[in-house]
């Protein structure tokens, strides 16, 4: 009996160093020359911690794609004149913004992406996502490069996460190839239902989902 607990303790030993040592490994993901395709959606209040994000992919070596959902690219709003946001990524990028759907449609034909990200990825964005609703360069960008069966990261906010947006949140966690950057409730008291990601979780969730794999916990 003695000897069947210690053989057991062993295994269980040998399968946490292999547990620890994968996710090092993950963690490690050389990001160089992989090309991300970078969708901004209309949650206007994450645009401020989120391109910065973008800077720091292309500074670990990344070629970033970026894109624009229209109300994203159109839109001025309190946190910001839409032409600042446009200006900012593309002179941290070097290219010019997808911004029509003609434009996103090629990124799949063309093996344009080897992952694309949407962050912030807003309620309505999830929402038609999960119904296969493809009218706005961010959900065609979406659907076009799933069609090489990669990886997509989503960046929810929304503050319907916790009522009506639950159910397609759900939807696309369950849905292959999808994989979700961490998120909490960003005010619980005034906004029970509002949920944010969180911006320092979009690195590592690209390089856990480069191997096929969600970050944990989800929930923070």
């Amino acid at each position: 009996m003695r000897m069947k607990n210690y053989r057991n303790l062993w295994l269980f030993c040998i399968i946490l160093y292999i547990n620890v040592e994968r996710k090092e490994m993950i963690g490690k993901l050389d990001l160089k020359d992989k090309k991300i395709g970078f969708v901004l959606t209309g949650s206007f209040c994450t645009f401020s911690k989120t391109i910065p994000k973008i800077k720091e992919l292309i500074n670990k070596g990344a070629d970033i794609i970026p894109i624009m959902s229209f109300n994203s690219y159109n839109m001025d709003t309190k946190f910001g004149k839409a032409q600042d946001f446009i200006d900012e990524i593309e002179e941290i990028t070097g290219k010019e913004i997808i911004h029509t759907i003609q434009a996103a449609e090629p990124i799949g034909p063309k093996k344009l992406t080897d992952i694309m990200v949407v962050a912030p990825c807003s309620g309505n964005t999830m929402a038609k996502l999960a119904c296969d609703i493809i009218d706005t360069p961010a959900t065609m960008a979406v659907k076009s490069h799933l069609r090489n069966n990669l990886p997509v990261v989503i960046a929810p906010s929304t503050n319907n996460g916790l009522s009506g947006n639950a159910k397609n949140i759900g939807i696309l966690l369950n849905r292959k190839n999808y994989y979700f950057v961490p998120f909490r409730q960003d005010n619980p008291i005034t906004k029970p239902r509002s949920i944010v990601f969180d911006p320092e979780y979009i690195i590592k969730t690209i390089e856990y989902a480069l191997n096929q794999e969600q970050i944990e916990p989800i929930l923070l």
